[in-house]
């Protein structure tokens, strides 16, 4: 570790502990901040606070998990030191309608700081906004052109205001987009023996609209001051397939689908100091989904419909209270509360007869409360040391197909530690107690009628529970370069992965067996992440830049049904991306590529390997800057026409050694599409 160490402090130019950078680059005495006023970007003329965190070097954008309740569901971006209070509304978009001149400057927060809550990230960008300062807004207008024809436009406005610490904000969007997960291309069924048994051409296409609306206000109140922010959002899809089969007859089948979305969001966030080195943070948030599935399946000789009916709904409450006894030394606790509630109903039916599903029609509430407790002690200026304790207690009841009642509690631990090396070296470890959360979804059974897969719930599921383990080493270089490597370790409890679950016969409905989400066991994950931020001035490119990320990961446990090691469902091996740009300042200019690799994920079910393989696919893009307040963005999604591919192999029994399996084969293309937008900005 010391020779790796020695020779990434190589590529490093010295640099004092409180000395101002290039580009208007700051780093605090302690080295964990590093603040970039907007000088920093403005050879990139960004438009927004997500164009400027783009240009970070080793920072990469996580917004955050999609879990119930709030303390776990944190992105690693903050605003004016606080997490917006909001889990629907997406922290790319919230970022996306903060213009640059409300941006007074970014800090970034490296392994932690006193005072600053790292929302259980180790790196973590904090955008600080200047006070309101009159009508600002936007309007922009774009197009994606798909290659068989089809015209997609949306449109947005945003506008913001205000005056001193009295803020407002709105925005709207409606646009229409297309699946690019749908294509065209061929389909194949091989026997047993490895001779194809049947060839099908397959045209697919998935299109819809989808609208979304949003609200912020703050003010002082009391002594602190509140924001408060509304949403409501919908959206409707269909998709369409149409499987013409030549061999080894001619049959057509069809598939259609439509899923249409609603929901609504509303929080508020309150702050309050209560002394010199006290303050309370008080947050609520509720929100409500509803969402309706309708599916049909035709061929032959066979009429096959699905139906899905949710409801859905959280409540949250949340309280903390943080207090700094001395500048090195911060501690919080806190607690939270949180109501979901689900209640859906499902419907399969063939050729008119009701099939039984398993959790078909149910209704679960999950209360869960969770107490927290944290400190962050800056040991030294080269060294900073960061625990706290989770204790969550969740009461899940069903009723419906499935009536249970069960409680969970759990203790979350975790300690980290950050050594500045030097003045751009730093390294990070962590070790963690990690508690999955019960996906809803799991509980209610779903179809793909397409692929003639159906799957039951599982109310019966507890999540599963990880001890993680993770070293993390950062070098910054050349003003603007950094590379940052991650490895880590996990063992994991109560897996959540797929097991066979058995209905049994009745007088309508003969015995059968479906696949549900199911705790298999224990496991492991060891994972290993690059991510390189390259600046290409030394290399004869001026002002361009390559940002490159990848992670590979190596999963285990133990095969419910074969009763061998095999990976974990659904996780894919490697995840990478690259994007380069550069900036033509004098052309008012910046161009680049993006490419997004490609991936597989593998599922393993009772009787059944499922397999999806995403293509690499490129997308380069020009965006011009005539005016100031106007610009102009061209994009081609898709220039290599990737497509993805599935592969099913079905066995006659259970998987397992000398069974014989039949495979099916799908691998369709998308093809290009083209995009361009017209964006204005105006006030400020």
């Amino acid at each position: 570790m010391i020779h790796i160490l020695g020779l990434m402090a190589a590529l490093a130019a010295p640099q004092g502990e409180a000395q101002a950078l290039p580009n208007s680059t700051t780093v605090s005495a302690d080295k964990a901040v590093t603040s970039y006023e907007p000088a920093y970007f403005r050879s990139a003329n960004p438009s927004n606070a997500m164009d400027m965190l783009e240009r970070i070097p080793g920072f990469s954008l996580d917004t955050g998990s999609e879990v119930r309740g709030y303390e776990g569901a944190a992105g690693n971006v903050l605003i004016d030191g606080h997490r917006p209070a909001t889990k629907t509304d997406d922290l790319e978009e919230i970022l996306r309608r903060i213009p640059v001149s409300r941006i007074a400057r970014i800090d970034v927060i490296r392994g932690g700081a006193p005072g600053i809550d790292m929302q259980g990230k180790s790196v973590l960008a904090n955008v600080i906004k200047t006070p309101g300062t009159g009508l600002q807004g936007l309007v922009a207008v774009a197009g994606n052109f798909v290659h068989d024809g089809r015209k997609k436009p949306s449109m947005r406005m945003e506008l913001s205001g205000g005056t001193g610490d009295q803020t407002w904000e709105t925005s709207a969007r409606y646009g229409f987009g297309v699946d690019d997960g749908s294509g065209d291309g061929p389909g194949i069924v091989i026997s047993p023996s490895g001779a194809v048994i049947q060839r099908s051409d397959i045209q697919s296409e998935g299109d819809g609209g989808e609208y979304n609306l949003t609200a912020a206000f703050s003010r002082p109140l009391a002594g602190g001051k509140l924001k408060l922010n509304a949403k409501a959002n919908g959206d409707k899809f269909k998709f369409e397939e149409d499987q013409t089969t030549r061999l080894p007859s001619l049959v057509v089948e069809t598939t259609d689908d439509t899923y249409e979305t609603t929901g609504h969001e509303g929080g508020a966030n309150y702050t309050r100091k209560l002394g010199p080195r006290t303050s309370l943070e008080l947050v609520g948030l509720h929100s409500s989904q509803n969402q309706t599935i309708v599916s049909r399946y035709r061929a032959p000789g066979e009429d096959q419909a699905f139906g899905l009916d949710r409801d859905s709904s959280e409540t949250i409450g949340r309280g903390v209270i943080k207090f700094k006894p001395l500048e090195s030394l911060s501690l919080e606790a806190g607690t939270e509360t949180a109501i979901n509630r689900l209640e859906s109903q499902t419907r399969l039916s063939a050729n008119g007869s009701v099939i039984r599903l398993p959790a078909a029609n149910v209704e679960i509430e999950e209360r869960r409360a969770e107490a927290f407790v944290r400190s962050t002690w800056k040991v030294n200026p080269a060294w900073t040391l960061e625990g706290g304790l989770n204790f969550e207690t969740s009461r899940v009841t069903s009723s419906g197909d499935v009536v249970l009642e069960k409680s969970l509690s759990f203790a979350k631990p975790r300690v980290s530690a950050t050594w500045d090396v030097g003045p751009t070296t730093q390294l990070r470890a962590r070790v963690e107690r990690e508690v999955g959360q019960l996906d809803f979804d799991n509980f209610v059974a779903s179809s793909s009628l397409n692929t003639g897969v159906v799957s039951a719930g599982n109310p019966a599921l507890s999540p599963d529970q990880t001890l993680i383990g993770e070293l993390t080493l950062e070098q910054r270089f050349w003003d603007k370069g950094s590379v940052v490597i991650t490895a880590s370790h996990a063992r994991l409890t109560d897996v959540v992965d797929r097991a066979p679950i058995f209905v049994a016969a009745t007088p309508t409905s003969p015995a059968r067996v479906f696949d549900a989400p199911s705790n298999i066991g224990d496991g492991t994950h060891d994972r290993l992440s690059v991510n390189l931020t390259l600046p290409l001035d030394r290399l004869g490119v001026p002002a361009a830049q390559l940002k490159t990320n990848a992670t590979w990961h190596w999963t285990e446990v133990i095969d419910p049904t074969t009763h061998e090691a095999r990976e974990i469902s659904g996780q894919r091996p490697l995840d990478w991306d690259a994007t380069f740009t550069q900036d033509l300042p004098g052309m008012r200019t910046s161009w680049g590529l993006e490419v997004y690799g490609g991936w597989r994920k593998t599922s393993y079910k009772s009787n059944e390997i499922e397999t999806y393989k995403l293509k690499t696919f490129v997308k380069p893009f020009l965006e011009w800057k005539p005016t100031s307040d106007i610009s102009v963005r061209f994009e081609l999604p898709n220039v290599t026409e990737r497509g993805f591919r599935n592969t099913r192999q079905v066995f006659t029994g259970p998987r397992g050694p000398g069974v014989v399996a039949t495979t099916y084969d799908r691998d369709l293309q998308f093809g290009r599409m083209y995009y361009v937008r017209l964006r204005r900005t105006f006030g400020g």
